[in-house]
């Protein structure tokens, strides 16, 4: 019932105007049952009985609809799996829905999710039910949430931008060197083996391989192998799905929408098609693209975490006027949605960062503000800011690890984009703390740039840990082998200065 207390809370912020030619924001929330069977395929098209054929891959995701276990699917039967797990004690099978089949040669699968209930465990993808001749995991285990509708995870791994960088011109990536070429599959098994996260939070941008022609490692991924490959099903297994494969064994994952999953520009190769045919909030059966997706509210006990997609936000002025009521809108309703919910904690996760500083390219100037467009947005809403439950943002985007702080309402800004993708030049620290950025400017009272030698130069690949400590929240930095590198940061309970203690 609070659920439906919320939505129709914000139903009178969104019905403002929207420019023409834009999506009207809308906060997603959880819905009261699973969605209607997807397509049914077309006569002639599901073989009979034989061999196993093809490959699948399931995970287990956080949406606004609750838990969803997806499964994805190469095999021409064109159906969905049976999933066992344990509910007041009792252990029944449950079926997973259609979502999409096969289209285009691009797209050659069959989607399908179940939603499950919080209080579930042990979820287990049946054997017989499984069409595909290989599935991921092999042992056919879904990880479930570990917390409850009163308690929140108590260890939550962030990693941002992690895709192997293979441009159409330029230096790319050795994507078959995991240990210093392109790290995300070593970085993901840290996460994993040594972290032990209960919650995977991704900040965006999946995709990297623009041209895959150019790529180094074709024997590993032969269906992604030529431009025209680029964002097609096999190319998300090569850039995503098969190098995070153990962290998705062992935790949910929340996904936000990175600007590589964009949908106009040639050079991406349309992987918004297959952010919203695979791993959006809220999937579709065509793998259509728009460029606005609707802010939605992932419930993690008693986390919130607003997800607001930014994949068009403009990444260093203060946008077009239309940009900046689109992104207004879309934090008022988050502000509105915190609001009715003021005793949970609501991190903000946005691939573009509000108040993120970079390494500027025009000495002595050294450090530069980025993505001003959504602070305007934030300073557009009622409150002029983030309502004071807001204890977080977390971003991506700028390929580097970064705490910023200003020891006042505003909320710390975490970015963690080093998971994988070239590293960028980071701002020396001691030219960043007290500049003052955003609306109305305040001085960076913090700046934690991780790990730059010299400063100012190249950090080191990586993840973000948030720990549950006894109601607030300890922040620690790990490379790729796992161990922390640098200060250990607490966050404090004040609404009114919020801002990490680090040692």
């Amino acid at each position: 019932m609070r659920y439906r207390i919320v939505a129709l809370a914000v139903v009178s912020v969104l019905a403002m105007s929207v420019p023409a030619g834009a999506t009207p924001p809308r906060i997603a929330l959880a819905d009261a049952g699973p969605k209607p069977p997807g397509p049914t395929p077309p006569p002639g098209t599901t073989p009979p009985p034989g061999a196993p054929n093809g490959e699948a891959w399931a995970w287990t995701q956080l949406t606004s609809s609750g838990t969803q276990i997806r499964y994805v699917s190469t095999d021409t039967s064109q159906t969905c799996p049976v999933v066992r797990y344990t509910l007041g004690g009792n252990r029944n099978p449950h079926s997973l829905h259609r979502v999409s089949t096969p289209t285009t040669s691009q797209f050659p699968t069959t989607v399908c999710e179940l939603r499950v209930p919080l209080t579930a465990s042990d979820a287990v993808l049946e054997q017989t039910s499984i069409q595909a001749a290989t599935v991921h995991p092999a042992n056919r285990q879904l990880p479930l949430p570990r917390w409850t509708s009163n308690t929140r995870p108590s260890k939550i791994a962030v990693i941002g931008d992690a895709g192997c960088e293979v441009p159409t011109t330029g230096p790319a990536q050795n994507c078959a060197n995991h240990q210093t070429g392109w790290p995300f599959q070593r970085i993901a098994d840290s996460a994993a083996g040594v972290t032990q996260p209960d919650l995977v939070i991704h900040t965006g941008d999946y995709l990297y391989r623009e041209d895959p022609g150019r790529e180094n490692d074709k024997a590993a991924n032969p269906g992604c192998t030529t431009l025209a490959d680029r964002a097609n099903w096999d190319c998300v297994i090569a850039d995503f799905f098969r190098p995070a494969e153990a962290l998705l064994a062992a935790a949910p994952i929340a996904l936000t929408r990175g600007n590589h999953e964009d949908c106009n520009m040639p050079h991406q190769g349309g992987a918004g098609g297959a952010w919203f045919r695979y791993l959006a909030d809220d999937l579709r059966s065509n793998g259509s693209c728009s460029d606005y997706s609707a802010p939605s509210l992932i419930r993690a006990g008693t986390l919130t975490l607003a997800n607001v997609d930014s994949a068009f936000a403009d990444p260093s002025d203060t946008g077009s006027t239309a940009q900046r009521n689109i992104y207004a809108r879309q934090f008022q309703a988050v502000n509105q949605a915190a609001l009715q919910t003021p005793a949970n904690d609501f991190f903000v996760v946005t691939h573009k960062p509000l108040w993120m500083v970079k390494a500027s390219g025009n000495p002595p100037n050294s450090a530069e503000w980025v993505t001003r467009v959504l602070d305007a947005a934030v300073a557009g809403t009622a409150l002029h800011r983030l309502a004071d439950n807001v204890r977080l943002v977390l971003s991506g985007h700028i390929h580097l690890y970064q705490m910023l702080d200003f020891n006042s309402p505003r909320p710390p800004q975490l970015t963690v984009g080093s998971s994988g993708g070239p590293l960028d030049n980071g701002p020396d620290d001691s030219k960043v703390v007290g500049q003052l950025i955003g609306t109305p400017p305040q001085a960076v009272t913090q700046s934690i740039t991780q790990e730059q030698n010299p400063p100012g130069g190249v950090g080191v690949f990586g993840y973000a840990v948030l720990n549950d400590n006894g109601g607030t929240w300890n922040l620690t930095f790990h490379d790729t082998a796992g161990a922390v590198r640098g200060k250990t940061c607490a966050l404090s309970a004040s609404k009114t200065n919020k801002s990490f203690a680090c040692h």
